[in-house]
């Protein structure tokens, strides 16, 4: 899946494997599934070993990454960064993929944001850190969010949440932009985290420069 929004930069969100079958818990499931994420990072025109990753803690740490940085970075939840050689990754299953574009400063941001991440506002850490990385405007910012669990398969709304919090960090409406799918809603495309009681494969959001 593609976002038009982002035409201008290599990002992609690599769906479910149409046979695999990842009734396992998070790392067995991710493994599994590196060979299948592997083809989408190459068709992008990176090597595998660009991709860097965030731990994913469900906390508000939003990390500076660049191609000397290790594959995966602790206690992360958000990665930025404006080193071409670099893609970044975020795997999600239920919880929301938001990407972030800086077409003035050639930057990006990728984060996961469920609903303590969200709570514990994630978004507006990784404006302010690219803003004080990249001297990026909140208003020149590119924004999109991935499909995520929505009412009423789950009771916190946590999408329109994140899009409050963007609006408030100073992204202009115009630059906001959400696809609208509920990952619960389509087992045929998506993995879901709470649909499957835990043991499910990830969708990769990927975004690159």
């Amino acid at each position: 899946m593609t976002f038009p929004a982002l035409a201008d930069v290599p990002h992609g969100f690599v769906l479910r494997h149409p046979q695999l079958s990842v009734d396992l818990e998070r790392y067995e499931a991710v493994a599994k599934l590196l060979p299948w994420h592997g083809e989408h990072i190459v068709d992008l025109g990176f090597d595998p070993s660009a991709l860097r990753i965030a731990e994913q803690v469900h906390g508000a740490l939003v990390t500076l990454v660049d191609s000397r940085s290790p594959t995966l970075s602790p206690g992360s939840d958000g990665l930025i960064t404006n080193d071409p050689k670099v893609l970044l990754g975020i795997y999600v299953a239920d919880c929301g993929a938001i990407y972030l574009h800086d077409p003035v400063h050639s930057a990006i941001g990728l984060v996961h944001s469920g609903k303590k991440g969200t709570e514990l506002g994630i978004i507006p850490n990784a404006i302010e850190a690219m803003q004080r990385a990249f001297g990026t405007d909140p208003r020149d910012l590119i924004v999109q969010l991935s499909p995520c669990i929505r009412p009423p398969a789950y009771e916190i709304n946590f999408a329109d949440e994140i899009l409050h919090q963007c609006l408030t960090a100073g992204i202009a409406r115009a630059h906001l932009h959400d696809i609208g799918l509920c990952t619960s809603q389509n087992l045929q495309r998506f993995y879901s985290y709470r649909v499957e009681k835990g043991r499910t494969g990830r969708m990769l959001a990927l975004l690159g420069l």
